[in-house]
């Protein structure tokens, strides 16, 4: 009888669906995806070489999963975040901050030489999720074009502008924030 971790079935899963993505996201340092086998994930999870197959179909499946699990994590933490924002620049500010101060606690974007092993399917469930995060920005910046305190850009421009200024480059999260609301104001 296998080994069941945690009280419940429901608990089980999630505890070793976490381990999978904690050892996805520890090989990854050292190790490209396509060096990465099934039964790597599994010894570095702690469970059995075949009970990861109860689990995820292949390694493909374990992206997707993972990359799910991120983009909930993190949206949930953002929503959060957000709550106490009033205004659109405000909102903005939220947005920003919380992007910048957590990009250690996330995995944004798995890399290209990932993306270029994954089959069509895969990317586009990805880039479901990519969309979802996008969404967010993209209501925060209609809202203050609605206001008149945005400029009235093209929203996806916008939205990519905004990103832009996201990437990781060691910029405090006030300063980011404070630049793409002045950027994005009338």
């Amino acid at each position: 009888m296998p080994k069941i971790l945690g009280g419940s079935l429901e608990e089980h899963r999630l505890t070793t669906r976490r381990r999978v993505f904690e050892a996805l996201g520890t090989l990854m340092v050292d190790r490209s995806f396509d060096a990465i086998t099934m039964a790597d994930l599994a010894s570095a999870a702690g469970i059995g070489r075949t009970a990861i197959y109860n689990h995820f179909r292949d390694k493909e499946a374990v992206v997707v999963a993972f990359a799910t699990d991120e983009t909930s994590r993190y949206l949930d933490r953002l929503e959060a975040a957000l709550a106490g924002a009033r205004t659109p620049a405000d909102r903005l500010s939220t947005y920003v901050r919380h992007h910048v101060e957590t990009s250690a606690q996330f995995h944004f974007g798995l890399g290209p030489e990932l993306y270029g092993m994954l089959s069509q399917s895969a990317l586009l469930e990805i880039r479901d999720h990519v969309v979802a995060v996008e969404t967010v920005l993209r209501d925060i910046l209609a809202a203050g074009r609605s206001d008149g305190s945005f400029v009235d850009e093209e929203p996806a421009a916008l939205v990519a502008l905004v990103h832009a200024c996201l990437q990781p480059r060691q910029v405090p999260a006030d300063a980011a924030a404070a630049f793409v609301v002045r950027a994005v104001s009338a």
